[in-house]
């Protein structure tokens, strides 16, 4: 018995496109389906754009879900490209029928993904390896994540995340690369290739940061991670202007050098009217390959200082969120593209990222912050 139409179609439902994270048929990507009297199924496929870097994946998904329909003797894949009407249409329906607006999603009432910006008070405390494992660690959990670099001088997210391909863009859309189920955008995408440096001033970050919240697709995101540079420059204000609900995590070392530096970033809060969610201390100590003892390489404390620190500045609670050790593999996973906490979660450094990553993942039951949709009433 020859295949029909609806059970190819329902087939087809089950394959998603690799950067929407849709299924195809939601996304009216299917031009067409043949069948033949034998049972060979032909499949017309309209991609975004031409030369989709994703065809070969589109290519074998739709001919391992069609061949799994009984009957199905054979399965043929041809592309096509949407035309220009077809890619706006598909923009406003992206945008939830809202048409080619550009806002920024997270800063509007309602909604419902947390960000958190990770700062630091200067470079080299380990702030993109923390929140590289700890968008790895909330994805594998379950929940829907998301990363930007905005760290536009010092991108180093893409080669931590081990992200090579580019964005896709759809009109004024851009599909953003996704590597271990984190959806990311970096500047490191849109540079010429080589190590060439970023050489913008505040404008034109501020505006880059403004494309990367607003021009980018992201979807329903549980979590969305903001790796600011280190400091408090530019960005970490335009963060603060347009992300106004945006949580701070400040990252340091036990270093009471590197620990004051950090208080001062995270006490931009104070200004910008910011939450901070906590202080994570990398590089705490370093455990003794000989013996059961901790080596305190940066010394100690640091990171209690901040968080006391900012408690007394902000006038409420900032909490300690968990003390990293030390560990060459972190530091070599980041180079490789390949997260500690997915490559050996037992590691004591992975295993404190993930119990801080479980901690900042759970959902909060605040109304803080939210619209209700109610207004007040005058009494007569």
């Amino acid at each position: 018995m020859a295949p029909t139409p609806e059970l190819v179609m329902a087939a087809l439902a089950t394959v998603n496109d690799p950067e929407i994270r849709r299924p195809i048929t939601e996304l009216d990507m299917v031009k067409s389906v043949d069948i033949s009297p034998e049972g060979a199924v032909r499949v017309a496929i309209f991609l975004t754009v031409s030369g989709c870097p994703m065809k070969d994946t589109i290519t074998r998904d739709v001919t391992g879900a069609v061949s799994k329909v009984g009957g199905v003797t054979g399965v043929t894949v041809e592309m096509d490209v949407m035309s220009p009407e077809q890619r706006k249409t598909l923009q406003t329906k992206l945008r939830g029928g809202k048409g080619p607006e550009k806002e920024i999603p997270f800063a509007q009432p309602g909604s419902l993904t947390r960000v958190f910006a990770v700062a630091s008070g200067k470079g080299g405390v380990g702030k993109s390896s923390v929140t590289v494992n700890l968008a790895a660690a909330m994805a594998a959990s379950g929940l829907k994540v998301g990363v930007v670099d905005a760290d536009i001088y010092g991108h180093s997210i893409p080669r931590m995340l081990g992200v090579s391909e580019r964005p896709t863009k759809v009109e004024d859309m851009i599909m953003p690369p996704v590597a271990h189920d984190i959806k990311v955008i970096s500047v490191g995408m849109f540079k010429p290739e080589g190590n060439t440096p970023v050489v913008w001033r505040g404008p034109m970050l501020d505006r880059a940061l403004h494309q990367f919240l607003a021009d980018v697709y992201w979807g329903d995101l549980d979590v969305l991670l903001m790796d600011l540079p280190p400091g408090t420059g530019d960005i970490a204000i335009s963060v603060a202007q347009r992300m106004p609900s945006a949580e701070l995590l400040v990252v340091t070392t036990p270093q009471q050098a590197a620990a004051e530096v950090a208080e001062r970033a995270g006490s931009i809060a104070v200004q910008t009217h910011q939450q901070i969610a906590g202080v994570i201390e990398n590089m705490s100590w370093l455990p003794c390959p000989h013996c059961d003892e901790r080596i305190s390489v940066f010394g100690e404390g640091g990171g209690q200082t901040v968080a006391d620190a900012l408690t007394r500045t902000l006038g409420a609670r900032v909490p300690l969120l968990g003390q990293v050790p030390i560990d060459m593999r972190l530091r070599e996973g980041g180079d490789e593209g390949k997260p500690l906490v997915l490559t050996d979660p037992d590691a004591p450094a992975a295993a404190e990222l993930s119990r801080i990553a479980a901690a900042l993942g759970k959902k909060s039951g605040s109304l803080r912050g939210m619209q209700l949709g109610i207004s007040p009433t005058r009494r007569g």
